[in-house]
């Protein structure tokens, strides 16, 4: 197990022979080396989002968001071993070339456990989702799973962006997200806590915005939180060139020198940016100390120190077969079969191939590799398209025809063109088709991060839920030709499919699905994988259901707080199986429906299900369990996720699993911001989705629910 205190009694000691101007290089994220020293330069930003980033070839993942719909803690682990084993092939062998520049250390800048709360975020696909308790267990395994657990760190993850943002990108380096004590404690920070306590992650990322008016990245109230109230013993890291925001946008300081002294004062340790350059001026103007240089280095070369940078370790020897190796290109097919939801099927698929002569392709995002990749991407020696999965499943059998049929966002393709200029393409494919794919959506260049000094890759936010005008026509123009009509929706946050809802015989969620996950939809089109992907978000009709974007009150957000009825409620999705929660269980009692069962405190941990699949396919399901306090006023409206799993059932087996539960599944948090009990009645369901009346008429299942009275 790794020792700090032995790391940090040698990073005191190493630092303590650094000159100031020294110790003040090192807390810029490019440290130049200091020879006398035997310290190497090291550039701390690399980045791991959904696989090692920027840095060239490796295994890439489905977007985080899609990892978040397979609701599987235990791959997420798996994942982010994957992650750290690839990036020490990757810093084991450039090091030796004497490559130490960005992109190429061992500190990830992942995960980020923000909250999605409003669909209009261009960065909402980067997190796990819009529910607390789910985002928390998500990010756990993926730290533990990256960081290891050997006598050094496998690799130092990091949990960003610290602590209230999402969205406006427009606005984040001048904005204050004001956020009352209540929804800090009860959706903000728990994933935050979770990661600091349980999975000691490495590092935090302060956020570009204020919280209640404070700079997130020179907070004096969240470095309290951080630190103090929940024990963080790591480093702290500020989003890239948001220091410099301090004197240019918030206009809380009037020069860098106050910008550096602000946030070195509290807690930030290494400024991604340059604003750091002025801490000596900070130094000389007596706006810091020595002492204030000082600390921040040992926190730092702890760090280094912990991830054996100075020493020899058991990672040492991870080269680079081990990137993209069959092992990790075999996860990554699973993460996207995981991933997949299927929202509406009315018994097209799976699609038999003995029963097509042709199958019509058409959409933007058929045959686009940016489609598959979302963003903070690395790179894939091969991709594979979903029209290219679908072409290398049906092989020669099938006749696959192919239409882009618009741009993915222009009126027309070819610049020349009086008009929309592959429409009567795609209409001749689907004439000569039995069924059309259509894979319409968006990718990084619709919703992203706002571009700026620190991102290259800038999109933004979305304006609306609609997808891009002419593919709305597109699908219109698909369902008029009378063909049946099954949507491939690629995008990283909930989209307005109230006509495809209508008028698609099926739709698949398949977010950004990885570098060759074409291969593993044609696997699911075709019913060679079930679909078993649940929704980590709420799907909203439009945004008349939505507050203002720019306000952070949780009122009328997320499935907790939703006063209208969803498109497609979080926690939902289809198989091609027919699961049936036979019995639920509570120490070894069977739970009745509408049951009043009698525990003790906490003996909801103590779960299990039986779930017999019916059907005729081996599928996934996603054993799921909500709860409400009956007594409390600071209940949340909707019933919170306290407990889930995934489980396989082949086709007319059964199977018993165990549901880990939240250990704060009989708190509330009150309107102080304070987690109390909520009392002695609770209202719990069993299932495979919310007890809402618009899941159970998707599904046509009803939960098992029960009364629980804690004694």
């Amino acid at each position: 197990m790794r020792d700090r205190e032995t790391a940090r009694k040698r990073a005191k000691e190493l630092v303590a022979q650094m000159t100031v101007e020294e110790k003040a290089e090192q807390l810029k994220y490019g440290a130049s080396a200091i020879e006398r020293l035997g310290v190497p330069a090291y550039n701390w930003w690399n980045e791991a989002l959904h696989g090692v980033a920027r840095a060239g070839v490796a295994t890439v993942f489905p977007q985080a968001i899609g990892m978040a719909a397979a609701f599987d803690t235990e791959m997420m682990h798996e994942i982010g071993d994957v992650i750290a084993t690839e990036g020490r092939a990757k810093y084991n062998e450039y090091s030796k070339h004497g490559d130490r520049d960005i992109y190429k250390g061992l500190t990830f800048w992942s995960p980020n456990v923000n909250i999605f709360r409003d669909p209009r975020w261009g960065r909402g696909h980067e997190t796990y989702g819009e529910d607390p308790y789910l985002t928390g267990e998500l990010g756990k395994s993926y730290v533990e799973g990256l960081q290891g657990d050997g006598e050094y760190l496998k690799a130092a993850a990091c949990a960003k962006h610290f602590a209230v943002h999402s969205g406006p990108e427009a606005l984040r380096h001048k904005f204050d997200a004001r956020a009352t004590k209540k929804d800090m404690a009860e959706t903000y920070l728990p994933a935050f806590e979770k990661l600091v306590k349980d999975a000691e992650v490495e590092a935090v990322m302060g956020a570009y915005n204020r919280t209640n008016g404070e700079p997130c990245c020179g907070s004096e109230t969240l470095q309290k939180i951080l630190r103090e109230d929940w024990g963080f013993e790591g480093h702290f890291v500020s989003d890239c060139w948001a220091l410099r925001d301090f004197h240019t946008q918030h206009m809380v300081t009037d020069t860098a020198e106050e910008s550096a002294a602000l946030a070195i004062k509290n807690g930030c340790d290494v400024n991604c940016g340059n604003t750091y350059l002025h801490l000596l001026k900070a130094l000389e103007q007596g706006l810091i100390t020595e002492d204030d240089l000082t600390r921040a280095a040992e926190r730092l070369f702890t760090t280094r120190i912990l991830l054996g940078m100075f020493d020899e370790t058991e990672y040492d020897k991870i080269g680079l077969d081990k990137v993209e190796c069959k092992e990790h290109l075999r996860l990554a097919d699973r993460a996207t079969a995981e991933s997949v939801v299927l929202l509406k099927n009315d018994g097209i698929l799976p699609l038999h191939k003995k029963q097509l002569k042709s199958v019509g392709v058409v959409g933007p995002n058929a045959n686009s590799r940016a489609a598959l990749i979302g963003n903070y991407h690395g790179t894939s020696s091969r991709y594979i398209t979903v029209l290219e999965g679908i072409q290398d499943a049906l092989g020669d059998d099938v006749r696959v025809y192919y239409s882009e049929g618009c741009h993915l966002y222009k009126d027309k393709v070819e610049s020349l063109s009086a008009g929309p200029d592959r429409i009567s393409e795609a209409q001749v494919v689907a004439e000569y088709s039995d069924v059309v794919i259509v894979c319409l959506g968006l990718d990084e260049t619709l919703e992203g991060e706002e571009g700026d000094t620190g991102n290259s890759y800038a999109s933004g936010d979305k304006v609306d839920l609609l997808l891009p005008e002419p593919q709305r026509r597109l699908l219109e123009t698909m369902v008029e030709t009378g063909k049946p009509v099954v949507l491939i929706n690629m995008t990283g946050s909930a989209m307005d499919l109230r006509y495809a809802e209508e008028h698609c015989a099926a739709i698949l969620q398949a977010w950004y699905p990885g570098a060759r996950g074409g291969r593993v939809i044609a696997d699911i089109l075709l019913g060679e994988l079930s679909p078993s992907g649940k929704l980590p978000v709420t799907f909203y009709h439009d945004t008349k259901d939505l507050p203002n974007f720019e306000d952070y009150s949780m009122k009328g957000r997320t499935y907790r707080y939703l006063n209208t009825e969803p498109l497609y409620p979080f926690g939902y999705g289809l198989t091609y199986g027919n699961a049936e929660l036979e019995s639920v269980t509570l120490n070894g009692q069977e739970v009745c429906r509408d049951a009043e069962v009698k525990l003790s405190e906490g003996e909801l941990s103590q779960l299990k299900a039986v779930i017999e699949n019916t059907g005729d396919k081996d599928i996934q399901e996603v054993v799921q369990v909500y709860i409400r306090a009956l007594d409390s006023e600071d209940a949340t409206p909707h019933g919170k996720l306290c407990g889930f799993a995934r489980v396989a059932v082949k086709a007319g087996e059964r199977t018993e699993i165990s549901v880990p539960m939240d250990k704060d599944a009989f708190t509330v948090i009150n309107e102080e911001g304070e987690k109390v009990s909520g009392g002695s009645r609770y209202a719990v369901s069993v299932g495979f989705g919310q007890p809402d009346k618009r899941t159970e008429e998707l599904t046509g299942k009803k939960t098992v629910k029960f009364t629980l009275v804690n004694q």
